[in-house]
């Protein structure tokens, strides 16, 4: 990939943007994301028989985007990214859409390298590139410090299941 920024190395590995073909890695990373966060795995399976029918349109028309790093052929890591569409707020006063994050996840035997943080950096410069100036995600008690050091802060977000 050639729009990869400079001070990025993912020596040793391939990057590439999904593709429609990586539905169902993105459906057993997602399911595994939340099981290690704590979740039902009866509940979590329920969710991905609607997750992949939501998946599969957005993955080819690219509403949901983002990479996976692969050594050979095996997924290493990968990121969902998204383009929200949401009212012109005071941290983007003049654009209808924000950034969003989702789905990060690095296989077990992967982790500590790096990886999470790399493709972090490179979904903000996927938003910048898309004109996307500021961007959201929900992170797991495991990911929150990551994101932190890469400069994302909490936000006054509540929620209440219906």
């Amino acid at each position: 990939m050639n729009d990869i920024p400079g001070d990025l190395d993912f020596s040793g590995f391939t990057l590439r943007r999904l593709e429609t073909g990586d539905r169902e890695m993105v459906c057993r990373h997602r399911e595994a994301m939340f099981l290690e966060a704590g979740g039902d795995a009866q509940n979590l399976r329920r969710m991905t028989q609607h997750f992949r029918p939501w998946l599969e349109p957005r993955l080819a028309d690219g509403r949901y985007y983002g990479f996976v790093v692969l050594e050979g052929d095996a997924p290493a890591a990968a990121i969902g990214l998204m383009s929200i569409e949401w009212p012109p707020h005071p941290a983007h006063p003049a654009v209808d859409q924000r950034g969003y994050v989702l789905n990060v996840y690095v296989e077990p035997g992967y982790r500590r390298r790096g990886l999470a943080s790399k493709l972090m950096r490179l979904g903000e410069a996927e938003f910048a590139r898309r004109g996307l100036g500021f961007a959201i995600l929900h992170a797991t008690e495991a990911g929150r410090p990551l994101y932190q050091a890469l400069g994302w802060a909490g936000t006054a977000e509540m929620a209440k299941g219906l």
